[in-house]
């Protein structure tokens, strides 16, 4: 019910005095980038390895400068500064610094077996160099420790283990570190906020229908504006509104326009917000969120779907094992209307369950007012699509009304999903335009699903389907009360092998014989398979169950039930949804079941003497539909004629024209008379009453 322009959302607007906020992240790549470089500066320069031949040539050539052993297990070999002049060893690292850190002096390495036999091999290869005992070279033996790696032993799981702790409280509190999420503010509200720097770009003028919803939420939106104009004459402002309606009726949408329109800030919520795993959290955000709006006062507090939290305490589903929403609950009753005050702090909720909330949230103070928010009727839905269609390109003169009359039943959603959806099938048949089969597309595509012609159907089936669905538009056109026929075709549509598109007149009372047309159409699709076929299908499971619900409504809640009498067992409260026991005894229960069956019975008995008195027609019908898989009502119009009722309506108006016209005859020739007499003149005129006279005076003559 809004311009596709204003789903958006707010823009939010950068202060150029907010510093940017420390992310965290940096410390740990820091801390990983200086690991990387520490290894490099380490491992940079490699060292040769060597040979136990090679260590003898070094000997033999007397190269060597010292040899240390580190701990016992690794040899290294530092060669004389001569030797690495002489161009014998070119692949040798030169020592040099990096870092203000001395690169190690080591030529080679001899990674040692046997620490017992090394130094022996040592003196006996000099020996046999020629070295004398001055000369001889004897190993140094050091111990050397990696203190990064004994640390990262010591301290890589702990720390892993650490991180991944951090990440899962994150993640379980819903948000990053420092945010309003973050492990030390799992308690802080979630509450979005929109004020004069991040406003909503929606008002009331994008809100078509729900006018008497609007002239409620104006009243509020005006005291906040001008509270003098109700406090000066001793008035208080309610406490809370509770919209109340059907999915996709534009509650929420409601209080997005009441945001943009009171100039004040806003603070939006869901009730599923307040619920989390850990103890308390639900009451310490609720607490939070109060203490905000007190702060920013006068504000408005909006709780979308406030049943996730509101639900009657004490009829859980769950027989009170989750204490935590209703810890919560108490809370928010509390804040609402408590020892404290919560002055210029007004609360909007929404919610399409208002029978399960508890009653203490319901009563006055709290949620003063309940705005029932319906589906809307035919001159609100005409300005439901006004407002969804300005971004859309239509044909020329195209009729919104039309529209409006062939949506029935639709909410503000359902026509927001017809525009979207017309658009698409325009744009996927490649027109510049939309025109006006594609929103009949579109309509057909959303109440009926999408066509499956690829689907295999025997000729059997395909029969079987098409007198099916010929059964229900004879019926239905046939019958006084029955809904007014569109479409039928029997081309597979989402899980429907057949359809039937009808125009149900938009009443708010029905009667019994509405009801009983309604069931009667409904079953002549499997009366019309026992008449033609002899046997019947499964094919008539929804119509079916629609009757099944239909007869008992009537019997047990609306008392259309001679036997049963003016007696209803339906409970507004919902508090039998979670009893094991029926509100009456086993034999009413009994005759509720008779007088369901006898309904259905008559029911069906009525749909097959229809059929039976138009069989020829049924079976005309039937081959069209198998010839065309589509008709509409001109060709059960070609038929059958017009339908009962528009005769009846025809008959009706005809006598009212014919009574009226001969009213106006009489009147005429009343006043062309040339004199017209008094009216006891005119009773003294007629031969009755001259009689009389006459009679009189005789008998007084006789006296």
């Amino acid at each position: 019910m809004e311009n596709s322009e204003n789903n958006k959302g707010p823009e939010k607007k950068t202060d150029k005095n907010l510093k940017p906020r420390f992310n965290s992240n940096w410390i740990f790549a820091i801390i990983a980038l200086v690991f990387i470089g520490v290894n490099l500066l380490y491992t940079g320069k490699t060292v040769q390895k060597t040979t136990t031949s090679g260590i003898k040539e070094m000997i033999a050539s007397r190269d060597i400068d010292k040899i240390v052993i580190i701990n016992k297990d690794q040899a290294e070999i530092y060669l004389k500064k001569e030797a690495l002049e002489s161009g014998r060893y070119p692949k040798v690292p030169k020592p040099g610094t990096g870092f203000g850190m001395t690169v190690p002096k080591a030529h080679f390495t001899y990674t040692i077996g046997d620490i017992s036999s090394f130094e022996p091999f040592l003196l006996e290869a000099q020996k046999n160099a020629g070295y004398t005992d001055k000369d001889l070279i004897y190993p140094d033996y050091q111990t050397r420790r990696n203190w990064i790696a004994d640390a990262l032993s010591w301290l890589l799981l702990p720390a892993i283990l650490i991180a991944f702790w951090l990440f899962m409280m994150r993640r379980m509190s819903g948000g990053g570190a420092g945010g309003a999420g973050g492990i030390f503010n799992v308690g802080k509200s979630r509450a979005q906020i929109f004020d004069k720097d991040n406003n909503v770009k929606l008002n009331f003028s994008d809100v078509a229908g729900l006018e008497e919803a609007k002239t409620e939420v104006m009243e509020i939106v005006d005291f906040l504006k001008n509270p003098k104009k109700y406090t000066q004459l001793g008035g208080k402002i309610p406490k809370g509104a509770l919209l109340i309606g059907p999915p996709g009726t534009g509650k929420t949408m409601l209080a997005k326009a009441v945001a943009g329109e009171a100039n004040v800030p806003f603070f939006s919520i869901s009730g599923s917000d307040f619920v989390e795993m850990f103890v308390g959290v639900g009451a310490s955000r609720v607490r939070d969120l109060f203490k905000q709006a007190k702060e920013k006062a006068p504000c408005i507090v909006f709780i979308d779907e406030i049943d996730a939290v509101g639900r009657a305490r004490g009829r859980n589903a769950n027989f009170g094992s989750n204490d935590e929403r209703e810890n919560t609950l108490n809370q928010l009753l509390t804040e609402m209307d408590g020892f404290g005050t919560n002055l210029g702090v007004i609360i909007l909720a929404a919610t399409n369950r208002a029978d399960i909330l508890d009653r203490a949230l319901m009563r006055a103070g709290r949620f003063d007012r309940q705005i029932h928010v319906e589906l809307p009727d035919l001159t609100e839905r005409e300005a439901i699509f006004k407002v969804h269609l300005r971004p859309i390109k239509l044909e020329k003169d195209f009729n919104v009304a039309f529209l409006a009359k062939q949506t029935p039943g639709f909410s503000g959603a359902d026509i927001a999903n017809v525009c979207n959806e017309a658009a698409l099938i325009a744009a996927r048949k490649n027109k510049t335009v939309v025109e006006k089969q594609d929103f009949l597309d579109a309509v057909d595509r959303i109440v009926g699903g999408l066509e499956r012609k690829t689907k295999i159907i025997s000729p059997i089936e395909k029969k079987t389907i098409a007198y099916h669905e010929a059964g229900h538009a004879t019926v239905s056109w046939l019958l006084e009360h029955a809904s007014p026929l569109l479409k039928v075709t029997i081309i597979p549509r989402g899980r429907a092998l057949g359809a039937a598109w009808y125009l149900p007149e938009e009443r708010q009372l029905t009667t019994r014989e509405q009801i009983l047309d309604e069931m009667a159409y409904a079953l002549g699709g499997r009366a019309a398979e026992e008449l033609i076929f002899g046997k019947i299908s499964t094919g008539a499971l929804s119509d079916l169950e629609k009757i099944t619900k239909q007869a008992y409504a009537m019997v047990s809640f609306f008392g259309m039930s001679e036997k049963v009498g003016n007696i209803s067992f339906y409970d507004s409260s919902g508090q039998s949804d979670f009893g094991f026991t029926k509100p009456y005894s086993e034999k009413t229960a009994e005759i509720i079941d008779q007088e369901v069956k006898g309904i259905i019975d008559e029911s069906y008995l009525r749909a097959k003497e229809v059929l039976k008195n138009n069989m020829k027609g049924l079976k005309e019908l039937a081959e069209i539909l198998l010839e065309k898989e589509v008709i509409f009502s001109e060709d059960l119009e070609r038929i059958f004629g017009k339908r009962k009722a528009e005769r009846l309506k025809d008959e009706r108006d005809r006598k009212s024209l014919l009574a009226g016209n001969n009213g106006k005859k009489e009147l005429k020739e009343a006043k062309s008379a040339p004199e017209l007499k008094p009216a006891d003149e005119m009773l003294s005129a007629s031969p009755k009453k001259k009689e009389k006279k006459q009679e009189k005076k005789s008998k007084n003559k006789t006296k």
